[in-house]
């Protein structure tokens, strides 16, 4: 079943005249998360000098938000089923404000410590409790093109994030990377209070074991993804935590098939589009991140950009982004999804390949803002992929592993191109990047190749 079947599975039995407004709010709430993921990469130095934070600190203050927020996620999405979404996406955004709140007061590195793994909590419930509500409240063409707003805003938070960093930073301090949540945080409150209609929770309760030994496998894993661009792939941290991630996960796939109320369904898995889904994500995300980071040392090292010349070089990559999610947006019901992730995919493939040819200034800002027009695109399908065949009550936990792989591609994207082009961070020169942007490349076509001989079987909801 395609997006433009979406109607029948009952997620919008009639059409809410907010629901514009509403996916309006739930957007830039979901852009103020993805920001906080890179916001703070462009202000750590600062922090590191006012707080006297070692190196450790600094990896922890830089990686703990990603973490947590990677880790909760699936307890996140299941809670909103249990108890409806709207609840748990206050809820989530109150506890958001609240860790921002401490983490601009900060005194201490131990406490805004606290404050980033409070505030990946907060994250944890508000993303897949929001995107559940949009899965829920529109239907059809409608459903595609929202989800094309959705990523649009999502994909490009990480340049607005890196932007944001450097204006704040450069200006008030970087206590403000945090506080400029606050009174965005309170629009959004106030308009999702009037906006956000009730949704009806499917009932139960979370299967706690199941929730603890998710969140344990996706942090180790996570953890592991972090410390293979310091340790290497086969660094020993690296492989410990990734070998009892994969344990968790084993342990994991036990409980649901045992228990009475699984976290989630296993037959969800086993639905091709959802996996489909999840692999765009994964790969749209890994790609996006390695533009962004193989990008900032490429424009600060060799052309000598600050921080802020850098953030504002990414706006093209933000807006290619924008645009390539809303046109898979609108024409998804037509080509479907197979379709729009290869042509996405090979977009972002060319894209990648001439910034590795051609490197100059302004044939990577070009080359990276076509690749974005195909990750965009990417990130639409991948969606669009999942929810073609999830039912309204599975919706939130459906968001949730969406949102998991979604942090998974980001840790594994920054690790890879960092390995690929370790002599480029060392020695920066045109040449020693170019393998890391070949290497993103070879991926997204493979992704390609991948997504476009991938036929999963029809799938029929009542």
């Amino acid at each position: 079943m395609d997006v433009s079947d979406r109607a029948a599975t009952g997620s919008a039995d009639v059409a809410d005249p907010r629901r514009w407004r509403t996916l309006a709010l739930l957007g830039v709430a979901q852009l103020m998360l993805i920001v906080d993921v890179t916001v703070v990469a462009i202000a750590l130095p600062q922090m590191q000098a006012d707080l006297g934070l070692d190196r450790a600190a600094v990896a922890w203050v830089a990686s703990s938000y990603a973490l947590v927020f990677g880790g909760l996620m699936l307890l996140g999405g299941k809670t909103a089923d249990i108890l409806g979404p709207r609840g748990v996406v206050l809820t989530g955004l109150g506890v958001f404000m609240a860790a921002s709140l401490l983490a601009g007061l900060s005194s201490t590195g131990e406490l805004l410590l606290l404050a980033r793994v409070l505030q990946g909590v907060g994250a944890a419930a508000l993303s897949p409790a929001a995107l559940s509500v949009i899965a829920r409240t529109f239907a059809g063409a409608e459903l595609a093109k929202a989800l094309g707003v959705w990523s649009a805003l999502g994909g490009a938070g990480a340049a607005l994030g890196v932007l944001l960093g450097g204006v704040l930073t450069a200006g008030p301090g970087w206590a403000w990377v945090f506080f400029i949540n606050l009174p965005v945080g309170l629009v959004l409150l106030i308009g999702l209070l009037r906006s956000v209609r009730p949704l009806p929770g499917s009932g139960g309760r979370v299967d706690v074991l199941g929730a603890a030994l998710a969140t344990f496998a996706t942090g180790a894993v996570v953890y592991g993804l972090v410390t293979a661009g310091d340790d290497g792939w086969l660094g020993g941290r690296t492989v410990i935590a990734v070998l009892v991630g994969v344990v968790g996960y084993a342990l994991f796939a036990w409980r649901i098939r045992v228990a009475a109320a699984p976290l989630i369904d296993r037959t969800l898995l086993g639905r091709g589009a959802v996996l489909r889904g999840l692999g765009l994500i994964f790969v749209a995300t890994a790609l996006m991140i390695s533009v962004f980071f193989l990008g900032s040392f490429a424009l600060q090292h060799l052309h000598g950009f600050t921080a802020l010349e850098t953030g504002l070089s990414f706006l093209p990559v933000a807006l290619g982004t924008i645009l390539g999610s809303s046109l898979a947006g609108r024409v998804i019901p037509r080509w479907g999804v197979r379709a729009v992730s290869a042509l996405g995919l090979l977009i972002a493939a060319a894209g990648l390949a001439a910034a590795a040819a051609i490197f100059s200034m302004t044939v990577l800002i070009v080359a990276t803002s076509v690749a974005g027009l195909g990750i965009g695109a990417a990130f639409v399908a991948a969606a669009g992929s999942m929810f073609s065949v999830v039912q309204p009550h599975e919706a939130g936990v459906a968001s949730g592993a969406l949102s998991t792989f979604h942090e998974f591609g980001a840790a594994a994207g920054v690790s890879a191109v960092s390995s690929v082009a370790a002599a480029a961070l060392l020695a920066p020169s045109f040449a020693a990047f170019a393998p890391g942007y070949w290497f993103a490349a070879a991926v997204a076509v493979v992704a390609c190749l991948a997504s476009w001989v991938w036929k999963s079987r029809p799938q029929h909801m009542s």
